[in-house]
């Protein structure tokens, strides 16, 4: 395996994604945002929790076929429009859908960061994600 989660003693022991991965590996798949749409462009949902899980969907496809599997995925960046911590449970949600569709459990490091909007103003969410292969 080229992604190694870690939880160190000291950091904060959550149990939704790892604050921590160890990566090795000779290719360094990096993919742009991909936000909770149908390959035609439009939203997969008209909810955050909808849209996580489609976006996550997306990057699982474009892991996939950049000749990687779920597990080489080393990090997720979320950008969510107008973030709250109260939008939190929504979030693991939709994480939790895309889990059970293989993502893993726990996810790799995960970073929210709160935009005022994306692409569109359908769009709820983007996740960008950091993927190492040997």
């Amino acid at each position: 395996m080229t992604v190694e989660l870690l939880h160190p003693d000291g950091l904060l022991r959550q149990t939704d994604y790892s604050p921590v991965a160890v990566a090795t590996g000779s290719r360094l798949i990096l993919l742009a945002g991909q936000a909770g749409v149908t390959p035609d462009f439009t939203p997969a949902a008209p909810d955050l929790t909808g849209q996580v899980h489609a976006a996550l969907r997306n990057i699982i496809i474009g892991v996939r076929g950049a000749g990687a599997d779920i597990a080489d995925l080393a990090r997720l960046t979320f950008y969510i429009v107008d973030w709250v911590p109260e939008k939190w449970d929504e979030v693991l949600a939709g994480i939790a859908r895309a889990q059970n569709e293989g993502l893993r459990v726990p996810a790799p490091p995960i970073t929210i960061i709160g935009v005022q909007a994306l692409f569109t103003p359908d769009f709820l969410v983007e996740i960008e994600a950091t993927a190492v292969l040997d």
